[in-house]
């Protein structure tokens, strides 16, 4: 048993202040009110990320042998605890290589790294907004190629509009996979048609999708008012403006919002053969289109606290709100009898430390 005190302690209900984590082995033993001194710092459920496409001078797609070894470390050293490794738009037949090793990665012994829940595969089934993805890959729906994904695959982001979009969306959430809405110009009613056949996420809201209408809601409408689909933000302040960051906020509430990093491998200078660099704050193509970040979680839930979201709305939004996403109710929570994945944040909510099922993996 080992004990974690904090000045503040971030939990399902609200903050503790002050608090303490109890460690039993691997899982949260109790998590409770203190008194006396304690350390200045916040203690915070592991993160959870969505979408990751790479990190650093790593590519997600191409990785091999060590290169999850980096991942493991870089991806700690953040403060994300589990996570997707995330496959952009390829050809039909590029998936199954890197999907197996993806699989090899996810089977590899727990030892403290952070663990993959599953691939998202954010294509080739887009709309007419492909942003960075390579618009010549881009195919309707192919029910019998899904029907073969390996199980490795735990979410899809795809255009409804396509054709056969609606069966697709079907088709995946009967097998459990999580389906999301993106790089799609659906409108209202196509969107809701795809939250009835079983969509539950729109990947990186207001980004490759048409804005807001006020006669013509869109996807954006159907996100931001339909209580079956949860938001995934990009908090980088170069993907979504800080007032429409905290707008998506309001209107989807406690649980509405998971944030994800959309990371890529942006030091390599290219991602999925295409040529980028870091201007404005993001990754991009040298016509300027975004392609992905080199945002980190970590930053993503400050971001969000200097922009007027409380500590506990942000937090939730990178762990409790995600791990519910893939079905995951042992973790992203701070409570007794979850995994021990606890990450320790500075005065400046700087990550200092994670421990990953109650080993200390960074810091």
């Amino acid at each position: 048993m080992s004990t974690l005190a904090a000045a503040a302690v971030v939990t399902p209900a609200g903050v503790l202040r002050p608090g303490v984590v109890e460690l039993d082995g691997g899982v949260i033993a109790d998590v409770a009110p203190t008194t006396g001194r304690v350390p200045d710092r916040t203690l915070v459920p592991g993160f959870v990320d969505l979408q990751v496409n790479g990190h650093d001078d790593v590519d997600v797609s191409s990785a091999v042998g060590a290169d999850w070894e980096r991942l493991d470390a870089l991806l700690v050293a953040q403060g994300v605890t589990t996570w997707c490794p995330t496959l952009t738009t390829a050809p039909l037949d590029g998936y199954a290589a890197p999907l197996d090793r993806i699989g090899h990665a996810a089977a590899r012994p727990a030892d403290g790294r952070p663990r993959i829940a599953g691939a998202h595969l954010e294509g080739p089934f887009l709309g007419d907004r492909p942003g960075a993805h390579r618009r010549e890959w881009i195919v309707p729906p192919d029910l019998d190629w899904l029907a073969r994904l390996p199980d490795i695959v735990r979410i899809v982001t795809l255009a409804p509009e396509r054709p056969r979009g609606v069966e697709a969306v079907a088709a995946l959430a009967a097998r459990g996979v999580v389906v999301a809405l993106g790089h799609s110009t659906a409108d209202l009613e196509h969107a809701e048609a795809a939250a009835q056949a079983g969509a539950r996420l729109v990947t990186h809201l207001f980004n490759a999708m048409p804005a807001l209408g006020h006669r013509r809601p869109g996807l954006v409408g159907a996100a931001l008012s339909d209580e079956r689909l949860t938001v995934s933000l990009i908090a980088d302040l170069a993907h979504v403006h800080p007032a429409v960051l905290k707008l998506a906020f309001r209107a989807k509430g406690p649980g509405g919002v998971a944030l994800v990093t959309d990371a890529v491998g942006w030091r390599s200078g290219r991602v999925a053969g295409r040529e980028i660099a870091v201007r404005d704050g993001a990754p991009r193509l040298p016509d300027g289109t975004l392609a992905g970040s080199c945002l980190t979680m970590g930053q993503a839930v400050r971001n969000c606290v200097d922009v007027g979201i409380d500590l506990h709305t942000a937090v939730a939004a990178a762990s409790e709100v995600p791990a519910r996403l893939l079905g995951l109710d042992d973790r992203g929570r701070l409570a007794p009898g979850a995994v021990a994945d606890v990450v320790e944040l500075g005065p400046a909510l700087d990550v200092r430390a994670a421990w990953v099922a109650g080993r200390q993996a960074h810091g």
